[in-house]
């Protein structure tokens, strides 16, 4: 697809291919905050998780296997937060799948802060 910065990941001159498999990416973009955070997104563009070939969600899973150990070695964080964002509501911001992956840290000043903890805060009541 034109334009979409997962399909041409080699245009953000930031961004780079770190893990790969015949389905898939591992990206990853230089960020102060989340450390080591990257992205799997799948070769073939597709809008949502929801879009997903079995194939393709097979070899994400497998490329998460390959990350994790990637990153255990190279930062060794002491947990994760993995999660997918679907649609507008839903937070998803650029419209091809992509499941993050952030490693999480002891000395965060959110430590122990998961996915939940911003989505079940009394001022997001309906």
């Amino acid at each position: 697809m034109r334009g979409c910065p997962f399909c041409n990941p080699e245009r953000d001159s930031e961004q780079e291919i770190v893990l790969s498999n015949a389905k898939c990416l591992f990206l990853q973009k230089p960020h102060p905050v989340l450390i080591g955070s990257g992205i799997i997104v799948p070769r073939k563009h597709r809008e949502t998780v929801f879009d997903l070939t079995e194939e393709e969600w097979i070899a994400t899973y497998r490329l998460l296997k390959k990350a994790k150990e990637y990153l255990d070695r190279k930062y060794a964080p002491r947990g994760y937060n993995v999660g997918w964002n679907v649609g507008e509501v839903g937070g998803q911001e650029i419209y091809h799948a992509h499941l993050h992956v952030l490693p999480r840290y002891e000395d965060e000043p959110l430590a122990g802060k998961g996915i939940r903890y911003y989505l079940k805060q009394e001022e997001n009541r309906r």
